[in-house]
């Protein structure tokens, strides 16, 4: 099985299934020096597990994670960094109906013929808990970009058509409530709508909004590697994200040049733009100002109501899914689109360090004085 690395530079190889012994990460190409331990990566493991509310899978696990390499003394060596999750609480009992039957919206059938066999216990490689080792892949990466002055704020921006108000968006409300929403009017009414579609035996998608603050100008290759290219195929990478918005995306395509362009401004001789409707980002260069990026996903497709399909074997049947799922995928893949956001800036980070030839006198040129 192909396309489980990632990265040019900082580089990551993901690793488990949902109902396997351990899920992980190796990372190749991570500096020397940052400081990191176990609970630098557990605080982001902690936003995307199981369990925690009324709005996720019930599945009870920990995901307490271990360095197994990589690390010494509290900072990393510059050599391959492994990190391990073991799963805890398999209830693969739950899965035997989907020995030979494919789930409506799922991978199922894909993987079967792909590959002519399948781990049907919880979906294997596609189930969202393949995410462990993206989120802590992307601790590390936050880790050295946090070094560079670097911040990310990530909340659920929209769930179904509730959308959040730009006027009223408060990021610390976000780590507060279970929806992982920002605006309070908004997750109210998104609550209730949740609420009524569990009982429906029913799911919801939505989007979920990723700002990078402080990104110095001048990231990213003008041609195949734009750094909006490499962040879009990151965060479409994540199972059930079926968009991937820069700045304002397809809202853009409504507007006129005169109303989409970003003016430049002077203040203390530092430049900077009007307006951000480019999120940031031109030509595949970052520009200074903040990054946005904004991930739509589909409902979760795991739903307990009755729902047409086929077996294996080509008959027509009917499936009621059993099972611990979530009814709705943003709350909990908000922390997954900011790791894979932030694993595409570290990496493009380093590439930039040959981008001229002023970056590496700075670092081998001799001292003339």
């Amino acid at each position: 099985m192909a396309g489980s690395i990632i990265g040019n530079i900082f580089k990551i190889s993901t690793w488990g299934e949902s109902h396997g012994k351990a899920l992980g990460v190796t990372i190749d190409g991570c500096p020397a020096g940052i400081c990191l331990c176990e609970d630098d990566i557990q605080r982001l493991l902690d936003r995307r597990r199981p369990g925690v509310s009324q709005f996720t899978t019930q599945r009870n696990e920990a995901d307490r994670c271990e360095i197994l390499s990589g690390v010494y003394d509290g900072k990393t060596t510059g050599t391959p960094i492994s990190i391990i999750v073991w799963n805890k609480d398999q209830m693969s009992g739950d899965y035997d109906i989907l020995r030979d039957v494919y789930r409506p919206g799922h991978a199922d059938l894909c993987f079967d013929t792909k590959f002519g066999i399948r781990d049907h216990r919880g979906g294997g490689r596609s189930s969202g808990r393949e995410t462990i080792g993206r989120v802590a892949a992307g601790a590390v990466a936050e880790k050295m970009l946090s070094s560079l002055g670097i911040c990310f704020e990530t909340y659920v921006k929209s769930i179904g058509d509730i959308d959040s108000d730009p006027d009223n968006i408060d990021i610390s409300f976000a780590s507060e409530n279970d929806l992982v929403m920002a605006d309070k009017e908004a997750y109210e009414r998104a609550k209730e709508y949740v609420k009524a579609l569990m009982a429906e035996m029913d799911s919801a998608g939505g989007t979920v909004r990723c700002t990078v603050k402080g990104v110095p100008a001048g990231i990213g290759e003008p041609a195949l590697l734009k750094l909006d290219a490499v962040i879009a195929q990151n965060v479409m990478s994540i199972g059930a994200v079926k968009a991937v918005e820069i700045g304002d995306g397809k809202a853009t395509s409504m507007l006129r040049g005169s109303e989409n362009n970003d003016s430049f401004r002077v203040d203390n001789d530092k430049v900077y733009k009007k307006s951000n409707h480019s999120g940031g980002i031109l030509g595949g260069i970052s520009d200074g100002s903040d990054i946005i990026v904004t991930a739509s996903f589909k409902p979760t497709p795991s739903i307990a109501r009755p729902q047409e399909t086929i077996d294996r074997f080509g008959n027509e049947t009917s499936l009621e899914i059993k099972g611990r799922h979530d009814p709705l995928i943003p709350p909990r893949a908000a922390v997954v689109v900011e790791s894979m956001t932030a694993l595409a800036i570290a990496d493009m980070i380093l590439m930039n360090m040959s981008s001229k030839m002023d970056n590496l006198l700075k670092i081998y040129g001799n001292d003339t004085n």
